[in-house]
């Protein structure tokens, strides 16, 4: 079969151009990977089988068109939207130096404006909340020690997900003082304290699954039920596990649509009404600016003014696309950086 210009690019920006000349992470690559797969099932709506796009099909027509497809047909949210029309314009602009053809188009595309999403209110579990979270684990058992490990090192740690599923056992060190080595976006790593409460947990957690040898130092700290890495969503699967029984007790206090993210909007609200600086509360989140931190500290004066109420933040699903399985460029990209 003949490979269009289209295909032959994409494959050389997946595979040269954003690990080695962006030095973006699987994780990243792996948000671009999907979204490709989506412009490609939308041109299959335009009638354009996904092998036969070329590079002339990247109109500024044809983007507007997906970029409201995204949210009218999948049910995107803006952010979600934003990023995918962020991916597109990273390719745009690395075939703007092979296909100078196209310039004008391409900078058509690039000028297209990023919709503006109205600022949610941050949501986040006070202490009662935190307390009903955490009572709902059965610690008797040894999936129940691990979920209780989890739960406890996102909401004392406030590290991501993504975060949380690197981790290995010889990343943590718990003699004196107890950290946390962190591998966070942009390949930065930080080490992070681990409070008393999280070190009892955590050596609980690491003698009841034997991972005390130097054998298990390479191991994941976190393993699922098939006894590999966990990804992403079974971490939220956990949560929500936790969340859903939580509210079926006391719905005031769990907001709905609860994930791991909001433990750690948790712990920032906590450290802010502390009166941490907001500098320590940005390096201990692995915040790239203090501008991003700074959220926390204006949800903070709204809470005390009592103007507010804190909103769930809007959740985004994980998306179950049903891909054709007539599409030689899809299935590359949906197995491409698998590991």
């Amino acid at each position: 079969m003949k490979t269009t210009k289209f295909a032959h690019y994409l494959n050389k920006f997946f595979t040269v151009h954003l690990p080695n000349t962006n030095g973006y992470t699987p994780m990243t690559i792996d948000s671009y990977r999907y979204a490709f797969m989506l412009f490609l099932t939308f041109m299959e709506g335009q009638k354009v089988l996904a092998d036969e796009v070329e590079i002339s099909d990247l109109t500024h027509q044809n983007i507007l068109k997906y970029l409201d497809w995204l949210q009218s047909q999948r049910s995107n949210s803006i952010s979600t939207r934003n990023h995918r029309q962020a991916v597109i314009n990273s390719f745009v602009k690395y075939l703007m130096y092979e296909f100078p053809d196209y310039l004008s188009e391409f900078q058509a595309i690039l000028n297209i404006p990023v919709k503006k999403a109205p600022q949610k209110e941050i949501a986040y579990l006070k202490t009662d909340g935190i307390k009903l979270l955490f009572d709902q684990v059965d610690i008797s058992s040894k999936s129940g020690i691990r979920d209780y490990a989890i739960l406890m090192l996102l909401y004392t740690t406030g590290i991501r997900v993504s975060e949380l599923i690197q981790i290995k056992v010889k990343d943590v060190s718990l003699g004196q003082p107890p950290t946390l080595l962190v591998h966070g976006k942009g390949q930065k790593s930080r080490f992070v304290p681990i409070t008393k409460q999280a070190v009892n947990i955590i050596t609980k957690y690491i003698n009841s699954y034997n991972l005390t040898k130097d054998c298990h130092l390479q191991d994941w700290l976190f393993r699922n039920h098939l006894n590999e890495q966990f990804k992403r969503q079974g971490i939220n699967y956990i949560i929500k596990k936790y969340a859903d029984i939580s509210r079926s007790k006391n719905s005031n206090l769990i907001p709905k649509n609860f994930s791991p993210h909001n433990m750690r909007h948790t712990l920032a609200m906590e450290l802010v009404d502390s009166g941490v600086d907001l500098i320590y509360i940005r390096d201990l989140l692995g915040h790239v600016s203090v501008k991003t931190t700074e959220i926390y500290a204006k949800t903070n004066t709204t809470k005390k003014r009592e103007a507010i109420e804190a909103a769930s933040k809007e959740i985004v699903p994980r998306e179950e696309a049903q891909w054709e399985q007539n599409s030689n460029i899809k299935d590359w990209l949906k197995n491409f950086n698998h590991r």
